[in-house]
């Protein structure tokens, strides 16, 4: 049997592209999900190696996708094999139970965990500048700049309705409401 493994990290990234992919490549089963990397928990990837028998075959997009860390993929890739269990991953090909396929998938995975680390690094020495800046702010940006806000509030001050002034703005009622706690 030919099982597909399909995992995205964030809601913005495209699941339905890795399934269409292990569709192509003859997967019968395809087991998804949008959960971190980071976890090792991921309950569809725990059902999947636990269906898994002797002479099938896993299929994963990529190896980023597969495993953790480098530890954690050479860990999974060792009692696939004990299982008999081949593994496949696309933009490497198949992983080979011998002595030089495990050793290129070791170093494909040290290096997949080092790119990892290095733009989590690379995140992080990025915030770290940008909270030097007077104007950082954390989160997402404002929408609506201090004219409009002080518009819609001049607006509520005049007599207007937050539901009359929300119509003429657009500026949500809740936004509103935090603009005229924050002003006073």
């Amino acid at each position: 049997m030919k099982y597909g493994y399909a995992r995205v990290s964030t809601i913005g990234q495209d699941l339905e592209a890795q399934k269409k992919t292990l569709k192509e490549q003859g997967c019968e089963q395809i087991f998804s999900e949008k959960y971190t990397g980071t976890k090792k928990e991921r309950p569809e990837f725990q059902k999947l190696l636990s269906k898994v028998n002797e002479g099938d075959t896993i299929v994963v997009t990529k190896l980023d996708r597969f495993a953790r860390s480098a530890g954690d993929a050479i860990q999974i890739i060792r009692e696939l094999f004990d299982k008999g269990v081949k593994v496949h991953i696309l933009n490497m090909g198949l992983i080979e139970n011998t002595p030089t396929g495990k050793l290129i998938f070791t170093i494909m995975s040290g290096f997949a965990e080092f790119e990892r680390d290095m733009i989590v690094e690379r995140t992080q020495e990025g915030k770290a500048i940008a909270k030097q800046r007077a104007d950082f702010r954390e989160g997402r940006p404002k929408i609506y700049g201090k004219k409009q806000i002080e518009h819609a509030l001049g607006l509520l001050e005049n007599g207007n309705s937050y539901k009359e002034v929300t119509e003429i703005t657009g500026i949500s009622k809740s936004t509103l409401i935090r603009a005229k706690r924050k002003e006073g």
